[in-house]
């Protein structure tokens, strides 16, 4: 494929409730693993739910803190969605992505919770009893090795709340230790893959911060660069 070209319609993969359901997102991210990459059986992912869960009262709803594609697509069914503050973790692009937004030639960058710092978010309330909709997040979030499940508290309202997230594993191979604004804006800006342009992922997860009034300053800069290395902005959605 030319380098200008995007991929086309019928190679792009759109993620849904309904494919994360029969299964057939993740035959087809594991059809496509790429040499060396660590992929979850059904039975691991689902393991690593139940441990999230163990000593959770089934009969109690769950809160899932949502801080990437999470907010603008989350494929579940939730009852609450409010803006919510994370302490003590904060966005970054903590991963190289060669495959989704990005490709082993031109590698793209992926968003993970990082020790340090403040992040703004969404907060889902999932009704209980709430491992049904939880293992639909857990096929499309934990099928590899790049996050770790951990429940934390965040503000929502004025008053904490417990919920899940998914926090960046520092361990993986992919982890990126540090990168200035401006190595993250190259990438980003040339990055596809199969889910579509990193840029696109950028833009539309500033795009929901906004409509729910709220932003994350680092991200606005790396967006700015990366309109600045494209021939015109990249639209706003």
């Amino acid at each position: 494929m030319p380098d200008d070209e995007e991929p086309r319609d019928d190679a792009r993969v759109i993620i849904t409730r309904e494919a994360l359901r029969d299964g057939s997102l993740l035959a087809r991210v594991r059809a496509n693993v790429l040499p060396g990459m660590m992929v979850r059986s059904d039975a691991e992912i689902e393991a690593s739910l139940d441990a999230i869960l163990a000593g959770h009262d089934p009969a109690q709803e769950v809160w899932l803190f949502a801080y990437g594609s999470l907010l603008w697509n989350p494929a579940i069914r939730f009852e609450a969605r409010e803006p919510a503050l994370l302490r003590g973790w904060r966005r970054r692009y903590a991963f190289w992505l060669r495959m989704g937004r990005g490709s082993p030639e031109r590698p793209g960058l992926m968003l993970g919770l990082d020790r340090g710092g403040s992040c703004y978010g969404i907060g889902y309330r999932i009704a209980a009893p709430a491992r049904d909709e939880l293992l639909l997040v857990w096929r499309r979030e934990m099928f590899g090795r790049a996050y770790i499940a951990r429940w934390v508290s965040i503000v929502i309202r004025g008053a904490p709340v417990r919920a899940v997230t998914f926090t960046a594993n520092r361990h993986y191979d992919t982890y990126v230790g540090s990168l200035t604004d401006e190595e993250a804006a190259t990438a980003i800006a040339t990055a596809k893959g199969t889910l579509g342009t990193c840029a696109e992922y950028l833009h539309q997860t500033l795009a929901h911060l906004h409509e729910v009034g709220l932003t994350d300053r680092g991200l606005e800069r790396i967006a700015a660069l990366v309109d600045e290395r494209t021939l015109r902005p990249i639209a706003r959605v």
